[in-house]
């Protein structure tokens, strides 16, 4: 058969391969490598592919650039690349929190995978990523499989995979963790704030705020300068970056303040934001917390331990100077810090109504026709309340029940 024959190599190796031209006789000889003698490639099987190769070739295809082609395009569909352009294409422009889910995919899912081709992802292969996850981090298994369903859905979209190859079909998604309610005693509210100014920059500052405001923690994070009105005292949360996709008008109490004016530098943190005489300088742009300077700091399960540390070995100084017995601090996340909150307005009198406008929180009041018909932004009622939580925050640091002789939070040190 014209162009088909045998290459032997000087260390005796033996490869099929087929020749042509594509252009006449001018045109360069294009080699296509078959394969190596043995199994599948015998001198039958070999020749068989020849023809095959031939009839392409005589329909006008370049074979040699359609493998190129498609070994690139293979490279493209290996999940560690697949993974970034998913990042780059969908998670940047489409995502709330893109840098959580792009770490949430370099963690959870690339190391599982690891050259995987994504079109030839199965059940097992979604099944084996999800059991690397603890059982006890529910929360976390169902935010994998959710950025999963997404990513195979957009490959399907682009036709990287065939609809019917889809391997979440007839997957049930991980159950939703169960209901917490955790809440932080009093006690560990003030370890926890005492513990956030060993911590440092930038977790340091962010726990007091998670304290003072309650917010979540993605936008806190993620707080820019360009978002916090330093003559109103008011931080407002996009909708792009909140939970619910509803902007957040946050007043910013005289705890939160504080906070804010120390990472801002400014020498009077005591103002008030309601005080005629403020001239706070705050910076225009930029990330509150950020090690980086471009994205939102990370490695908060790290900065979580050292805090948890940080607490117990202050409560069992505390108890040694005393002679008391040191309290246990039972495990909490950063998140029962909004809890606590909620549960703190509650026990200082605020309405619910309030309460749900304080933390953004579609539901209760704001569910059903009631958020239909409810147009009341409560920013005076959230004002009050959140200036209340601070003074009780400033109370439970003077260890006094009453407003007289407050030791400041900030003042500490």
């Amino acid at each position: 058969m014209k162009g088909f024959g045998l290459k032997v190599t000087e260390t005796g190796a033996k490869s099929y391969i087929y020749q042509y031209r594509i252009g006449g006789r001018g045109s360069p000889t294009r080699r296509y490598t078959i394969g190596q003698h043995g199994s599948p490639w015998t001198p039958t099987t070999a020749r068989t592919e020849a023809e095959r190769l031939a009839r392409l070739v005589g329909q006008g295809f370049d074979v040699v650039a359609q493998r190129q082609e498609n070994e690139r395009k293979s490279v493209s569909l290996a999940m560690p690349a697949y993974v970034e352009a998913f990042i780059t294409n969908y998670l940047t422009t489409q995502w709330k929190d893109e840098a959580d889910g792009a770490a949430t995919l370099r963690k959870h899912v690339v190391p599982v995978l690891k050259s995987k081709s994504f079109p030839s992802l199965t059940r097992s292969d979604i099944t084996a990523v999800i059991d690397k996850i603890p059982a006890g981090q529910m929360a976390t298994r169902r935010k994998v499989f959710a950025i999963l369903r997404k990513m195979i859905r957009w490959g399907i979209g682009r036709g990287d995979m065939p609809q019917q190859d889809n391997p979440l079909v007839g997957f049930e998604a991980p159950p939703a963790p169960a209901s917490r309610d955790r809440t932080l005693t009093d006690g560990e509210l003030v370890l926890a704030w005492n513990a956030a100014d060993d911590l440092g920059y930038p977790f340091g500052p962010m726990v007091r705020l998670l304290i003072a405001l309650g917010q979540r923690r993605e936008e806190t994070s993620a707080m820019e300068w360009n978002e916090l009105d330093a003559a109103s005292g008011v931080w407002t949360i996009p909708a792009a970056k909140s939970k619910n996709g509803k902007a957040h008008i946050v007043p910013l109490n005289d705890v939160a303040l504080a906070v804010i004016d120390g990472l801002a530098g400014c020498a009077d943190s005591a103002k008030s934001a309601n005080s005629a005489n403020s001239a706070r300088r705050w910076p225009k742009r930029g990330l509150l917390f950020s090690t980086t300077g471009k994205t939102p700091a990370s490695g908060y399960s790290k900065a979580k331990a050292r805090l948890d540390k940080l607490m117990v070995d202050a409560e069992a100084k505390r108890a040694k100077e005393t002679g008391d017995s040191a309290e246990l601090i039972d495990a909490w996340r950063l998140h029962d810090l909004r809890r606590t909150m909620a549960t703190g307005l509650q026990r200082l009198g605020v309405r619910f109504e309030v309460t749900e406008a304080v933390l953004n929180h579609v539901g209760g009041s704001k569910a059903g026709v009631a958020g239909v018909y409810q147009r009341h932004d409560w920013k005076e009622e959230k004002r009050d309340a959140l200036q209340a939580w601070g003074r009780f925050l400033e109370q439970l640091a003077a260890g006094e029940p009453e407003q007289s002789n407050v030791v400041h939070l900030a003042a500490r040190g």
